[in-house]
């Protein structure tokens, strides 16, 4: 049996991080056809996708944050004013960012993450659908993934 020592570290280190992004890459790549495919493509890449709704003054009314990736719209933030919440500009700005990705840029399916105080029967109303719940993240809350098909939007 052979016996290896290793150091172990808990420092913050971006170049070994960029380091160890990359070789994790690498592996995947080589272990997943369709990861294999995307390389070198430019659906290899995250695009970001902003959607932004103003007040007549200027002021941000609420907003849409995401990007795509290959066939997926992934939605990281959206907000309402409070001022502005059960006006529909939500749900606007979700159809929206779901047009532009499917229209523009062949998404087929969108993804987003919601915490039990938030949204997610607001999300549901739109068509997602829970596709994970993880519980007690962070304590106390509860956490869903939701995803949508988008290919429905035509």
């Amino acid at each position: 049996m052979v016996s290896r020592m290793f150091r172990m570290e808990t420092e913050v280190d971006n170049e070994r991080r960029n380091l160890l992004r990359r070789r994790l890459l690498d592996t995947n790549t080589a272990a997943s056809p369709a990861l294999r495919a995307l390389r070198g493509t430019p659906d290899e890449r995250e695009r970001p996708l902003h959607v932004w709704a103003l007040s007549a003054d200027g002021d941000l009314a609420g907003g849409l944050v995401g990007h795509t990736w290959t066939t997926w719209l992934h939605v990281t933030y959206l907000w309402v004013d409070e001022r502005h919440r059960g006006t529909g500009l939500g749900s606007r700005l979700l159809a929206d960012a779901e047009r532009t990705a499917h229209d523009e840029r062949g998404c087929r399916a969108a993804r987003l993450e919601t915490w039990d105080f938030q949204a997610p029967d607001f999300y549901r109303k739109q068509g997602y659908e829970v596709v994970c719940v993880i519980p007690d993240y962070p304590p106390g809350t509860t956490e869903y993934t939701l995803t949508k098909r988008l290919d429905r939007l035509s």
